[in-house]
């Protein structure tokens, strides 16, 4: 019964895997899309805007693929090999889904925009009188 189980699951984690990779392709022919669709010609607001959706698209299918990833080691026996390898791939998943949140937002996930915003109108000096203050 479990072998059973666990060979439906490997299957589910296998077409979840294909949907990830499914997501960023569509989603690399959909920037193209829309860049098309703007009728501007290569600008560099089409540049900007297939940039981005590409960016969200492989974001997305990250997600989807850390997700495949984890259920395929459930199913299987977790040696400490298999264990190490999934946390190995989960880290550098998560690095690179990092790196594009903060290519394409500007910021960490964790910093919300009023933070940016009203450091920005306060001006540099801002910081340094509340660092003197701080003292």
């Amino acid at each position: 019964m479990i072998d059973v189980l666990a060979h439906y699951i490997d299957i589910i984690a296998k077409i979840v895997e294909v949907i990830g990779v499914l997501i960023m392709l569509f989603g690399i022919i959909y920037a193209f899309y829309r860049a098309i669709k703007m009728g501007a010609g290569f600008t560099h607001q089409a540049y900007t805007e297939i940039r981005q959706t590409v960016g969200k698209s492989i974001l997305l299918g990250l997600e989807v693929l850390i997700a495949a990833d984890i259920m395929a080691t459930v199913v299987t026996e977790p040696t400490l090999r298999k264990v190490l390898v999934l946390g190995i791939i989960v880290l550098i998943r998560t690095f690179l889904s990092l790196s594009l949140q903060v290519e394409l937002k500007g910021r960490f996930p964790w910093q919300n925009k009023q933070n940016k915003r009203s450091a920005a109108k306060q001006g540099p000096n801002t910081a340094n009188n509340a660092a003197s203050i701080d003292k």
